[in-house]
């Protein structure tokens, strides 16, 4: 499979986990595509599978069956050193707790990536927090932030290195409602700016209705 114009391909994909009943279905043969550039909101009540999803899109967990195509490459069939590799190159990820370094500033977490791979960082990252509204914040610690500034620099350094595809775990579950919709158009905006896919499993009616397509998984199977 190769075509990059599709973002993701998931091709009966299935995860099973054994316990002292049998065998537990956690996702039983769920397929779609997402194209490149396009969001897709994954929903549904608790325990559905949304998070064993998300984590098989990015590589995370390997699946019991089924296929996973990320830009026209295997998932599935990488070792977990390629799979590392590939999400430093194109993928990003947000998450409900934010999962910044405490002991880090706002602008030396957004560095961390491009530091990681190697290139000169201090630069992009100072111009990403101020795209994001936190230009006066470079030097602040996590403690010292509030929720939604902390989602900000979590935002940015998703951001930075110009993902093609974007990962997010509840991102506004930590957030008052106007803070969240002001996360939520904070990334919309950055995602069409950069053409990224924009992935998100949400509890929040509002930030999936503004995704092109919503998945809603119901005991592990599609539903819609």
């Amino acid at each position: 499979m190769n075509d990059v114009t599709k973002a993701i391909v998931v091709d009966r994909l299935c995860q099973q986990v054994t316990d002292a009943t049998g065998i537990l279905n956690i996702l039983d043969d769920v397929s779609f595509t997402v194209p490149v550039g396009q969001s897709l909101a994954i929903t549904g009540a608790s325990g559905s599978g949304k998070s064993t999803l998300l984590g098989l899109l990015a590589g995370l967990d390997q699946p019991s069956g089924g296929e996973v195509h990320l830009l026209g490459q295997s998932l599935t069939q990488m070792d977990e050193d390629h799979r590392a590799a590939f999400r430093a190159s194109h993928v990003g990820f947000v998450f409900q707790s934010f999962q910044l370094l405490p002991n880090l500033t706002a602008l030396e977490n957004v560095m961390l990536p491009i530091e990681l791979a190697g290139k000169p960082a201090e630069a992009a990252a100072n111009s990403m927090l101020q795209r994001v509204g936190l230009g006066d914040r470079l030097h602040h610690y996590p403690s010292t932030l509030s929720g939604g500034e902390q989602q900000r620099v979590s935002i940015a350094r998703a951001f930075v290195q110009g993902p093609i595809l974007i990962f997010a775990d509840e991102p506004t579950g930590s957030l008052d409602a106007g803070t969240g919709a002001t996360i939520i158009n904070l990334m919309f905006d950055l995602a069409a700016q950069q053409n990224t896919t924009l992935v998100l499993v949400t509890h929040d009616l509002s930030l999936a209705a503004r995704c092109d397509r919503q998945l809603v998984l119901q005991g592990g199977r599609m539903v819609s």
